[in-house]
C-alpha cells in the first residue's frame, strides 16, 4: 500500500510540475506578443506624429486641395483612436482588426496626399517636406518589421495554446488566442511611395 501511495504522489508531483511548466511557457509567449505589440505601438505613434507636420507643410502649397488634407487629418484621428484601443487590449482580434482598418484608411489618405504632392514641384522640392517624406517612408519600413515580429509572436502563442496538453492548461487558466495585425493586399499597395 505504501508503494502505491508513493507512486501516486510521484505521478501527482510530475503532473503539477508539468502544469507549472506549461503555464509559465504560455505566460512567456503571451508576454512576447504583448512586447511585440508595444514595438508596433511605438512606430504607430511616430507615424501619427508625422502626419500633422506633413499636413502643415503641405497646407500652404495646397490651398485648393483642402479635401485631401482634411481626409488625412480625419484618417489620422481614427487611427490614433484605434491604436489607443488596441494598446489597451493587445492581441484582441476585434481591436487588431479595427486597427488594421484604421491604418489602411490612413495609409490610403497618405498615399493620395503624396500623389498630390508629386503634382506640385515647389512642394516636392521643399526641404521640410522631403525630410518628412523620408521619415514617413522609414517609419513605414519599421512598422512593417514590427508588424511581422508581432504576427510571428502571436503565431507562436496561438500554436502553443492549441497543442496537447497545453490546451488543457490554457483552457483551465483562461488563456485566449491573440489576433494578428493584418493589412489586406490593397492596403499594402496603397501605402505611400515616396520618391525624392
Amino acid at each position: 500500500m505504501g508503494r502505491l501511495i508513493g507512486f501516486l504522489l510521484t505521478v501527482l508531483a510530475l503532473l503539477l510540475v508539468g502544469f507549472f511548466l506549461i503555464y509559465n511557457h504560455l505566460v512567456t509567449l503571451r508576454n512576447r506578443y504583448r512586447n511585440a505589440y508595444a514595438q508596433i505601438d511605438v512606430q504607430l505613434l511616430r507615424r501619427h506624429d508625422l502626419v500633422p507636420n506633413l499636413v502643415e507643410t503641405a497646407r500652404s502649397y495646397l490651398q485648393h486641395e483642402r479635401a485631401t488634407l482634411e481626409a488625412v487629418i480625419a484618417a489620422r484621428s481614427a487611427a490614433v483612436g484605434a491604436s489607443q484601443h488596441a494598446s489597451a487590449q493587445p492581441g484582441s482580434a476585434a481591436a487588431m482588426a479595427a486597427l488594421g482598418q484604421a491604418e489602411a484608411t490612413l495609409g490610403g489618405a497618405l498615399g493620395r496626399l503624396l500623389a498630390v504632392v508629386e503634382q506640385y514641384p515647389d512642394l516636392k522640392a521643399d526641404a521640410t517636406m522631403a525630410r518628412l517624406s523620408e521619415e514617413l517612408a522609414s517609419t513605414e519600413n519599421r512598422l512593417a518589421f514590427a508588424r511581422q515580429a508581432y504576427n510571428d509572436a502571436v503565431m507562436s502563442y496561438n500554436t502553443a495554446l492549441e497543442l496537447f496538453p497545453n490546451v488543457i492548461v490554457a483552457g483551465s487558466m483562461g488563456f485566449r488566442g491573440a489576433g494578428f495585425f493584418e493589412l489586406d493586399d490593397t492596403t499594402v499597395r496603397a501605402l505611400p511611395q515616396v520618391s525624392l
